[in-house]
Protein backbone atom coordinates (compact mmCIF):
# COMPACT_ATOMS: atom_id res chain seq x y z
CA UNK A 1 0.00 0.00 0.00
CA UNK A 2 1.13 3.59 -0.87
CA UNK A 3 0.10 6.64 1.37
CA UNK A 4 -0.59 9.54 -0.57
CA UNK A 5 -0.65 13.25 1.03
CA UNK A 6 -2.06 15.96 -1.41
CA UNK A 7 -0.91 19.91 -1.05
CA UNK A 8 -0.87 23.03 -3.58
CA UNK A 9 -4.57 23.37 -3.42
CA UNK A 10 -6.29 26.66 -2.90
CA UNK A 11 -8.16 30.20 -4.37
CA UNK A 12 -6.94 31.48 -7.56
CA UNK A 13 -8.27 33.97 -10.43
CA UNK A 14 -9.17 32.66 -13.97
CA UNK A 15 -5.87 32.70 -15.96
CA UNK A 16 -3.58 31.72 -12.90
CA UNK A 17 -1.43 28.78 -11.81
CA UNK A 18 -0.97 26.46 -8.99
CA UNK A 19 1.42 23.57 -8.65
CA UNK A 20 -0.22 20.56 -6.66
CA UNK A 21 2.35 17.90 -5.15
CA UNK A 22 1.49 14.61 -3.83
CA UNK A 23 4.05 12.83 -1.29
CA UNK A 24 3.83 8.95 -1.64
CA UNK A 25 5.49 7.01 1.34
CA UNK A 26 4.86 3.18 1.95
CA UNK A 27 5.70 1.15 -0.77
CA UNK A 28 8.31 1.74 -3.49
CA UNK A 29 7.07 4.76 -5.36
CA UNK A 30 8.78 4.16 -8.60
CA UNK A 31 7.21 1.00 -8.96
CA UNK A 32 3.52 2.72 -9.57
CA UNK A 33 2.31 4.90 -12.11
CA UNK A 34 0.83 8.27 -10.72
CA UNK A 35 -2.79 9.67 -11.83
CA UNK A 36 -4.46 12.94 -10.65
CA UNK A 37 -8.31 13.07 -10.82
CA UNK A 38 -10.71 15.48 -9.90
CA UNK A 39 -14.57 16.35 -8.39
CA UNK A 40 -16.75 18.44 -8.63
CA UNK A 41 -19.60 18.92 -6.07
CA UNK A 42 -22.34 17.10 -8.06
CA UNK A 43 -20.68 15.56 -10.77
CA UNK A 44 -17.99 12.16 -11.03
CA UNK A 45 -14.56 11.94 -9.91
CA UNK A 46 -12.64 12.61 -13.59
CA UNK A 47 -9.24 11.74 -15.20
CA UNK A 48 -6.94 14.93 -15.30
CA UNK A 49 -3.55 13.52 -16.01
CA UNK A 50 -1.26 10.58 -15.61
CA UNK A 51 2.69 9.33 -15.46
CA UNK A 52 3.71 5.69 -15.69
CA UNK A 53 6.20 4.61 -13.48
CA UNK A 54 8.43 2.66 -15.96
CA UNK A 55 9.26 5.23 -18.46
CA UNK A 56 7.28 8.46 -17.62
CA UNK A 57 4.69 8.34 -20.29
CA UNK A 58 2.20 11.39 -19.87
CA UNK A 59 -1.09 11.18 -20.67
CA UNK A 60 -4.10 13.78 -20.15
CA UNK A 61 -7.49 14.90 -20.60
CA UNK A 62 -8.21 16.65 -23.34
CA UNK A 63 -10.11 19.36 -21.37
CA UNK A 64 -6.77 20.20 -19.90
CA UNK A 65 -3.96 19.41 -22.75
CA UNK A 66 -1.51 22.22 -23.03
CA UNK A 67 -2.54 23.68 -19.95
CA UNK A 68 -1.48 21.16 -16.92
CA UNK A 69 1.70 19.04 -16.77
CA UNK A 70 2.04 15.94 -14.55
CA UNK A 71 5.55 14.83 -13.52
CA UNK A 72 7.01 12.69 -10.89
CA UNK A 73 10.44 12.84 -8.76
CA UNK A 74 11.29 9.45 -8.11
CA UNK A 75 13.98 10.50 -5.54
CA UNK A 76 11.50 12.84 -3.43
CA UNK A 77 8.59 10.30 -4.20
CA UNK A 78 6.87 12.71 -5.49
CA UNK A 79 4.30 13.47 -8.55
CA UNK A 80 3.36 17.37 -9.30
CA UNK A 81 0.79 18.58 -11.32
CA UNK A 82 1.54 22.21 -13.17
CA UNK A 83 -1.92 23.93 -13.43
CA UNK A 84 -1.85 27.52 -15.86
CA UNK A 85 -4.46 29.19 -17.26
CA UNK A 86 -6.63 28.12 -14.93
CA UNK A 87 -10.58 28.28 -15.68
CA UNK A 88 -13.75 27.96 -13.63
CA UNK A 89 -14.63 24.99 -14.57
CA UNK A 90 -10.96 23.68 -13.21
CA UNK A 91 -13.00 24.15 -9.62
CA UNK A 92 -12.66 20.62 -8.16
CA UNK A 93 -10.90 18.44 -5.11
CA UNK A 94 -8.05 17.24 -6.72
CA UNK A 95 -7.12 13.30 -6.18
CA UNK A 96 -3.74 11.71 -6.53
CA UNK A 97 -3.28 8.02 -7.51
CA UNK A 98 -1.44 5.13 -7.70
CA UNK A 99 -1.52 2.41 -10.09
CA UNK A 100 0.12 -0.69 -11.34
CA UNK A 101 -0.86 0.16 -14.80
CA UNK A 102 2.30 -0.09 -17.31
CA UNK A 103 2.73 0.84 -21.39
CA UNK A 104 0.88 -1.67 -23.40
CA UNK A 105 2.85 -0.57 -26.41
CA UNK A 106 -0.48 1.07 -27.17
CA UNK A 107 -0.77 4.61 -26.19
CA UNK A 108 -3.88 4.90 -26.58
CA UNK A 109 -5.20 1.37 -24.61
CA UNK A 110 -2.65 2.39 -22.20
CA UNK A 111 -4.35 6.10 -21.64
CA UNK A 112 -7.71 4.11 -21.29
CA UNK A 113 -7.13 2.21 -18.96
CA UNK A 114 -5.32 5.37 -16.70
CA UNK A 115 -8.41 6.93 -17.14
CA UNK A 116 -10.37 4.74 -15.10
CA UNK A 117 -10.57 5.28 -11.53
CA UNK A 118 -10.58 1.74 -10.77
CA UNK A 119 -7.37 0.63 -11.95
CA UNK A 120 -5.52 2.35 -9.32
CA UNK A 121 -4.90 0.85 -5.84
CA UNK A 122 -4.39 4.06 -3.49
CA UNK A 123 -5.96 7.42 -3.00
CA UNK A 124 -5.19 10.62 -1.64
CA UNK A 125 -7.43 12.51 0.55
CA UNK A 126 -7.76 15.62 -2.19
CA UNK A 127 -6.77 19.08 -1.87
CA UNK A 128 -9.37 21.72 -2.84
CA UNK A 129 -8.79 24.25 -5.72
CA UNK A 130 -11.06 27.18 -6.38
CA UNK A 131 -10.50 29.24 -9.88
CA UNK A 132 -12.74 32.13 -9.51
CA UNK A 133 -13.64 34.43 -12.59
Amino acid sequence: QVQLVESGGGLVQAGGSLRLSCAASGRTFSSYSMGWFRQAPGKEREFVAAITWSDSITYYADSVKGRFTISRDNAKNTVYLQMSSLKPEDTAVYYCAAGRVTYSGSYYYTRGRLSRPGEYEDWGQGTQVTVSS
